[in-house]
């Protein structure tokens, strides 16, 4: 059985093989042999709900195997190498300048064996960088090098911040994938097609526009079409706006007047109703941002490579 478990990729705990010879306290760093190398990570205590979720689970992570705990001088080596991986991240961003390639470098990570430096960079289109890798490997004697291409998204997940709702980014604290997002998510659920609105740090469209997309699809249900004629209990009138969470919908009466109503007292009907409603704001683009493309916001290839 698993007691302890570590954060060895994005978003994602592995659970650790530890030692019978071995005492970890949760929250100790250990040594941890991974597919990358020799690594450095905190053990946490497992709940006893995830042990058993992962006992019966299928496709469970691979456990690591635990070489031993980090003691004093092992820390101070930690210390060490991320130093080096400042230094190195310098370095290498000297040389891209050089060769002036389209690629923006994101972050250094070596190996604590120091037996590996992988290089996380973004780039608009595929990049060329052999004649890189050849002074890469000129500059960082005796150590493999990796140069990892992820996206903007990837890149917001590695930097980390809080977005607009107050809390850590949703792609840095527990996303594992990102899901496919396009505008249509964020008019289907009313909310202005403004970039500053819906677009997150990354460029791209919030990845919360997923979360709640089912709920007003079935909100939606039964709803009248913006600008329908429908029969009201106070006579006829057109649509001019839905409130889908409340199940209401705003009716502009032939006198001008905007009443709301349940959409279950209300009936479409093949009318003329001479009623003129503006289109609602949500469904504009905002003037302040008037000339960007929405289309780029949308996920695309190099939204996201889950190369993290």
């Amino acid at each position: 059985m698993f007691k302890y478990a570590v954060e060895y990729l994005k978003n994602t705990f592995y659970p650790l093989s530890v030692p019978d010879t071995l005492t970890i306290e949760d929250g100790q760093m250990v040594l941890v042999r991974t597919s990358k190398g020799e690594e450095a990570l905190r053990a946490f205590v497992v709940n006893s709900k995830i042990i058993e979720l992962w006992e019966k689970s299928e496709n469970k992570p691979e456990a690591l195997s635990v070489i031993r705990t980090l003691s004093q001088r092992d820390l101070q080596t930690l210390d060490d190498i991320k130093k080096e991986e400042v230094e190195a991240f310098f370095k290498c961003k000297a040389l891209v300048e050089q060769h002036k390639l389209v690629m923006n470098l994101v972050q250094c990570k070596i190996t604590f064996d120091r037996k590996k430096i992988t290089f996380y960079y973004t780039a608009p289109e595929r990049v060329d960088f052999r004649a890189l890798l050849k002074d890469l490997t000129q500059t960082f004697t005796r150590v493999r090098i990796d140069l990892r291409h992820i996206g903007v998204r990837d890149e917001t997940s590695i930097m980390c911040g809080c977005g607009v709702c107050g809390r850590p980014f949703c792609c840095c604290s527990f996303l594992r994938k990102f899901g496919s997002i396009n505008v249509k998510l964020a008019k289907d659920q009313g909310m202005p097609i403004a970039p500053g609105k819906i677009s997150g740090t990354c460029g791209r469209l919030l990845c919360c526009l997923n979360y709640e997309y089912s709920n007003y699809i079935d909100a939606a249900k039964g709803m009248p079409p913006i600008g329908s004629s429908v029969m009201t209990p106070d006579g006829l009138g057109r649509v001019c706006y839905l409130q889908f969470m409340n199940g209401t919908v705003a009716v502009k009466m032939e006198d001008g007047k905007t009443k709301e109503f349940a959409k279950a007292d209300i009936e479409m009907v093949d009318a003329d109703v001479n009623v003129e409603i503006d289109v609602p704001v949500m469904n504009s683009y905002a003037e302040d941002e008037g000339n960007i493309d929405i289309k780029q916001l949308e996920d695309d290839r190099n939204s996201s490579t889950c190369n993290v």
